[in-house]
Order: structure tokens, then sequence, then C-alpha cells
């Protein structure tokens, strides 16, 4: 039982930090203390897409599901968790360039709104 809470546990903290390299500059703007936090996670998340690497919250996460008695899973933790959600069930290299790109794009604009906010003060 501790196993799965701990990869339950993981679940939770890899989705905040996806929701986090994705959105984390609102919250920078508010706290800017969180600006090279989220520079990093947001420059990890490209990184992991775009060199098609295996986050290692991943790993841990299946170890901890196999070492619970459950089967695991393959692929990342987008393929499993988001993927099915928001795309059919196939990834290709090319989709996996999109995904790199929508989160530079939006943090692009964030970024962007941020500096033109700061500049019109």
């Amino acid at each position: 039982m501790i196993y799965r809470l701990g990869a339950d546990a993981l679940l939770v903290l890899h989705l905040g930090f996806v929701l986090f390299a994705l959105f984390g500059g609102l919250l920078a703007a508010r706290r800017r203390w969180l600006l090279p936090f989220h520079l990093l996670a947001m420059g990890w998340a490209i990184y992991v897409q775009l060199a098609s690497r295996s986050c290692p919250l991943t790993g841990w996460e299946q170890v901890l599901r196999i070492r619970a008695g459950d089967a695991g899973y393959s692929g990342s933790f987008i393929e499993h968790y988001l993927l099915p959600l928001i795309y059919p069930h196939w990834l290709t290299l090319p989709l996996q360039y999109v995904l790199a790109a929508v989160v530079v794009a939006i943090n692009l604009l964030v970024y962007g709104w941020l500096w033109h906010r700061r500049r019109r003060r």
C-alpha cells in the first residue's frame, strides 16, 4: 500500500511540474522568486520533449507501481496520462516537437505580456 501511495504522490507531483512548466510564468508574474525555478522547469520540459528523453519521475513512479503489485506502464508520463485525454493513442516525433513548441509559445506569450506590462509602468 505504501508503494501505491508513493506512486500516486509522484503522479500528482509530476502533473504539478508539467503544469508549472506550462503556466509557471503566470505565477512568476506575482512571485518574482519563482522566475528562476520556472525557467529551469521550462528548460527541462523542452529538453525532455526535443531529446526524446524520459523524465526521472516517470521511472520512479513505474518502479513504485511495480513494487505495489501493479503492472506499471510503458512510455512517458505525458504519453500514459495526458495524451490519451488530449491526443490520439499514437505519438510521433513531429507531435513531440509540437508539444515542445506549445511550451515555448505559451511562455513567450506570458513573458511578452509581462515585459510589455512592466515597460508601460
